[in-house]
């Protein structure tokens, strides 16, 4: 199993308490940013275009534990920024398990060896490694020659020490539905919990512009990745996203159930777009303009966008917001094949390389300074 159960009852029990309440918009996941600097500086990255002075920001363990008790989300996810380099992360956290939030912490992993010892083995902390596929595919992502042998080796050490581990992939137009569909089973060998994944959003100031998906691209692709699949295969993200991602379900965007804070405040309306800051989450929930985001709104920044932080509490909220709902997601959770004799066709098709013509730092190097 992916989550375990008492993670999913703690989920189930929290989102049927806010329909009980009455509550249309409720956090799901609090995405807590800590930081922005990075030691990477990937294609598709909109996180690292920061000056110096804000780059050197950290939120402190305080504000950190704030913002988690403000929204009352069950589950925060640690993005960044690289949280690893934050030297209080490991406060971060063990504040967070105190207050039995199921965190998880998103991480490239080329620290995590190094801090390993900072942190406690908890079904609380799951460490999210960023990994973009295979070696090659990974490397040429995160313009980084290694960093796809580091990442590994980081997720064997965590495993055997007893964390929580997990993948979170971002899959770009040119990506090889055979070649991810090769890496699934590369992480499965690995022991991992489970793997996340998502399109890449195009973030207007990301240094490669040209790779981003469609939305029609998006689902044939990830219609030829998951479909006929691996029974060994697991994934800790919703099933009904999955079947989102696949073109097999339409959802408006939610993005008030994956709220952000970060050193600015309560950024509205989402992770990926900055349309001001409020001080507050009461302020964030009545002062945004819920109305003019998603792609039903026609706005322009949503128009391509199908990414998890925007749609797979879209996908939660519809397991329970009624029978057909929560029966859609049983079934998708017994059955997993999806068998697709098109997608089949699909994967045998030739594909270009993915961030073609992105320079690649020597290992031990970065493009990107961090700011420190």
């Amino acid at each position: 199993m992916a989550v375990p159960v008492s993670q999913m009852w703690t989920v189930a029990s929290y989102v049927l308490r806010q329909k009980v309440a009455g509550r249309k918009r409720y956090p799901l996941v609090l995405m807590l940013e800590p930081l922005f600097r990075c030691n990477l500086a990937c294609a598709g990255c909109g996180k690292i275009q920061y000056p110096a002075h804000i780059l050197k920001k950290d939120l402190s363990p305080e504000e950190c534990f704030r913002a988690v008790d403000e929204c009352g989300a069950p589950m925060v996810s640690i993005p960044g920024g690289e949280p690893l380099m934050h030297p209080r992360i490991h406060e971060i956290v063990a504040g967070l398990v105190a207050r039995e939030k199921y965190i998880y912490l998103c991480t490239n992993a080329l620290l995590l060896k190094e801090k390993i010892h900072l942190f406690k083995p908890s079904k609380y902390l799951t460490f999210s490694v960023h990994l973009d596929g295979n070696r090659e595919e990974h490397d040429l992502a995160v313009c980084r020659e290694g960093g796809y042998d580091i990442a590994v080796d980081a997720i064997k050490e965590a495993l055997a020490h007893g964390f929580r581990v997990t993948t979170n992939t971002t899959l770009f137009d040119g990506a090889d539905p055979k070649s991810v569909r090769a890496f699934f089973d590369s992480m499965m060998e690995l022991g991992l919990e489970g793997m996340m994944l998502s399109p890449g959003y195009s973030y207007d100031k990301a240094p490669d512009q040209k790779h981003f998906l469609g939305r029609a691209r998006t689902r044939r692709m990830f219609r030829a990745i998951l479909s006929n699949r691996k029974p060994n295969w697991r994934f800790n993200l919703s099933p009904l996203f999955l079947e989102f991602l696949m073109g097999k379900r339409t959802y408006p965007c939610t993005p008030w159930g994956m709220p952000t804070y970060n050193v600015f405040g309560w950024q509205k309306p989402c992770y990926l777009l900055q349309d001001g800051y409020a001080e507050t989450f009461a302020e964030l929930l009545e002062s945004t303009e819920w109305q003019n985001y998603g792609t039903e709104s026609g706005n322009p920044a949503c128009a391509n966008c199908m990414v998890h932080s925007g749609y797979e509490a879209s996908a939660v909220n519809e397991t329970f917001s009624s029978i057909g709902g929560f029966l859609a997601t049983v079934k998708a959770t017994l059955f997993t094949r999806y068998r697709d004799e098109e997608a089949l066709r699909v994967l045998e098709e030739p594909q270009a390389p993915v961030h073609p013509l992105i320079q690649i730092a020597p290992a031990g190097e970065s493009l990107q300074g961090t700011g420190a």
